[in-house]
């Protein structure tokens, strides 16, 4: 039986020439993957007056953009073995802090090295950051302790820097408002399945809807595969082969703030050997692991284990913090001929011109790199894109903020309508046009200020503005915008909340299905909650799983 397209915002588009008999849609340049990079290029793009288009099989920043420490590179990781990486890091720090000032937690960063550390690794460490433009600081020991008071009685020496926290999610989906505000387009669950070419020639993507199973088709003049761990099998589509080596990484996350600043360990880097502070959490990673497939995300309790007997060298009392979950992100490390994998391949990048390399006109490949450096890296592809297009704009992405900030004026007059703290976190994930549009439904309507999700103080009219826009689809898309169930109690108290709100409010007929919307918010909180499932956390659980099954029957079984 054949299946109908359904009219959906998604598939609407301005542009689009006929082929047979459907409107073929069009774009001048397809970036695939909604990654950090591609939402950059994205970006870099529609600020150039490019007509570009994304898409992403699935939401938004659900790969290896959102699996990682959430670390803002000062550079100091790479200062010994790879100080072009570095130099990158410690200049888009700074870019960073300037163009998504809401996205930043400017914890500040020390690297300590430990009395059974190599001292010479140390006097490398120092020059290699003089090098690279990295500020190192050398403190006293006593001020190491007063800065951070639960470091190893074993810290021998340490070192201040630039590090910081960054949130992923905010900072990619402001790259987005801000494309948007240029003509940038997106599609989200829409999964590229072919690659269409003539001769020598790239003119387009086949792509499948998430929802419906509808195939069709979107024309363009480049195509920009920034796929990251998926990249080598998008460039299969086409008949290429890029060499990309995911490469599994293992994180855990606390429940309390055990370090004031991003504590990095002084010696060859390893596992298990950095702590990074967001909010009222801390994250400690991560493992490396070369896997034949990007998909897998899977976490084990030896890797646990392995992170907790590394980690509580640097933190003795490491144990009696309460774990919150285990999750795990796969990098796209790139793989010339030759080249080493694991910790010992490059966390730099490459561009790729297909026409050069291999052959094949209008498709390029963006690989390799890190969050930190996200914005270099759409740079470099948007100059290469710009110049096969003959467009001469300069990039700008370094200096225009990605969205306004709220002003302290605002703010002031919000605070009356928010919990405690809640205005400021609002603040920072909604924008300026998404808070004045959410404090005016707190004003108009009291009962909407009730706390959807205690842990991140997300407000019932904050859930309602995110679910209603098109990009919502899922509670998880949700999250994603607000934090919602990413605190400490992990979606156990807002999970049955929140998906009360969606089905009310969601735009789709897809968002109505409040218990299917609720089961899988909830399976991919505790798919990270199984593997630390230890001491009380294992009497919380089955409380929590006892009062979702039999009051709301979520796994739908025989009601007695």
């Amino acid at each position: 039986m054949k299946t109908h397209m359904r009219f959906h915002p998604r598939f609407h588009n301005k542009t689009g020439t006929k082929k047979g008999s459907f409107t073929m849609e069009k774009a001048t340049v397809v970036v695939i993957g909604g990654g950090a990079t591609g939402v950059g290029i994205l970006r870099d793009l529609a600020m150039r007056g490019v007509d570009v288009m994304l898409v992403e099989k699935r939401d938004l920043i659900n790969g290896a953009s959102s699996r990682y420490h959430g670390l803002l590179h000062s550079g100091g990781r790479y200062a010994v073995k790879d100080q072009e990486a570095a130099k990158e890091c410690i200049e888009e720090n700074t870019i960073l802090r300037k163009i998504g000032k809401s996205c930043v937690e400017a914890s500040g960063g020390m690297f300590v090295r430990l009395d059974s550390d190599d001292p010479d690794y140390e006097q490398a460490w120092v020059e290699g950051c003089k090098t690279s433009g990295i500020e190192a600081k050398h403190i006293s020991l006593d001020e190491a302790f007063h800065l951070e008071p639960r470091l190893s009685k074993h810290v021998v020496s340490a070192y201040l820097v630039p590090d910081a926290a960054i949130d992923g999610f905010r900072m990619s989906w402001q790259n987005v408002d801000s494309a948007k505000r240029y003509g940038g387009r997106l599609k989200t669950y829409t999964e590229v399945i072919g690659i269409l070419r003539e001769g020598d020639e790239v003119h387009g993507i086949k792509v499948r809807d998430y929802f419906s199973g509808e195939e069709y088709e979107i024309g363009c003049d480049i195509l920009v595969n920034a796929g990251g761990g998926w990249a080598g099998k998008i460039a299969e589509m086409a008949g290429l082969e890029v060499g990309v080596q995911p490469d599994k990484g293992t994180l855990l996350a606390f429940n309390q703030r055990i370090a004031n600043h991003v504590v990095n360990r002084l010696h060859k880097s390893s596992d298990g050997d950095i702590f990074v502070p967001h909010g009222s959490i801390t994250i400690l990673g991560t493992t490396s692991m070369s896997i034949p497939d990007a998909e897998d995300t899977s976490t084990s309790r030896e890797e646990v284990e392995k992170l907790l007997s590394i980690g509580e060298q640097t933190f003795e009392n490491l144990r009696d913090y309460r774990l919150l979950r285990c999750f795990a992100g796969s990098r796209p490390l790139y793989m010339p001929p030759g080249g080493a994998s694991g910790r010992g391949a490059s966390r730099g990048f490459a561009v790729v011109d297909h026409e050069k390399q291999d052959g094949l006109k209008g498709m390029f490949t963006i690989v390799g790199g890190k969050f930190t450096t996200y914005r270099l890296m759409a740079e470099r592809m948007s100059d290469q894109v710009c110049a096969k297009l003959g467009n001469h704009e300069k990039c700008r992405t370094a200096e225009e903020p990605l969205v306004p900030q709220v002003s302290e004026e605002d703010k002031k007059a919000a605070r009356k309508y928010f919990p405690s703290y809640g205005t400021n976190l609002a603040a920072t994930r909604l924008g300026p046009e998404r808070f004045a549009r959410v404090v005016d439904t707190l004003k108009r309507e009291p009962e909407k200020r009730e706390i959807i999700c205690e842990c991140e103080n997300v407000t019932r009219a904050e859930v309602e503005e995110i679910a209603k826009e098109l990009s919502s689809y899922k509670i998880n898309d949700v999250r994603r915008r607000t934090r919602l169930g990413m605190g400490t109690c992990q979606a156990n108290f807002c999970a049955l909340r929140s998906a009360s709100v969606f089905a009310k409010c969601g735009h789709d007929e897809i968002c109505k299905d409040s218990l299917g919307q609720m089961k899988e918010f909830l399976q991919g909180r505790w798919k990270g909650i199984r593997p630390v499932l230890m001491g009380r956390t294992i009497r919380e659980v089955e409380m929590t799983r006892g009062l979702y099954e039999l009051v709301f029957n979520v796994n739908g079984g025989n009601a007695q």
